[in-house]
C-alpha cells in the first residue's frame, strides 16, 4: 500500500486556528492562503499528529520514513518538495517547493532521491 495525503491545512493568521482543505495550490513559497513562515511547507506523519500540530500536510508515511527523507525529494501528487530538515518544537519535517502544483487529500506520497 502506498502512502497518501491524509489532511491538508493552512494557517493564515499566527496563533489562530487553521483551515482544513480538500485540496490546495502549492506555490513556490508555500500553500496558497497560508501565512509565510520559516519553511514553505511542513509535513508530518499521521502517527505524530498532536492537538497542537500546525503542519500543512499530514501524510501516512511512518515517522522514521519521513525523518529519513531529509535531503531527498518528497513527491506529493504532482508537487515535488525538497525536504530540508526537522521541524522545530513540533513533529515533522520542513520542505522547500521544487515543483509547484495542486495537492489533494488522497494523493500518493513517495520519497525519491
Amino acid at each position: 500500500m502506498s502512502a497518501q495525503v491524509n489532511e491538508i491545512h493552512i494557517f493564515p493568521v499566527q496563533g489562530a486556528p487553521g483551515r482544513e482543505l480538500p485540496a490546495s495550490l502549492v506555490e513556490d513559497d508555500g500553500l496558497e492562503g497560508d501565512r509565510r513562515k520559516k519553511a514553505a511547507v511542513q509535513v508530518v506523519a499521521a502517527q505524530d499528529v498532536r492537538a497542537d500540530t500546525r503542519a500543512n500536510l499530514v501524510v501516512s508515511l511512518g515517522s522514521d520514513e519521513l525523518a529519513a527523507s531529509i535531503g531527498k525529494v518528497l513527491r506529493v501528487g504532482a508537487v515535488e518538495l525538497d525536504v530540508t530538515g526537522t521541524a522545530r518544537n513540533c513533529p515533522g519535517v520542513y520542505a522547500a517547493v521544487r515543483r509547484p502544483g495542486t495537492v489533494r487529500v488522497g494523493d500518493d506520497v513517495e520519497v525519491v532521491s
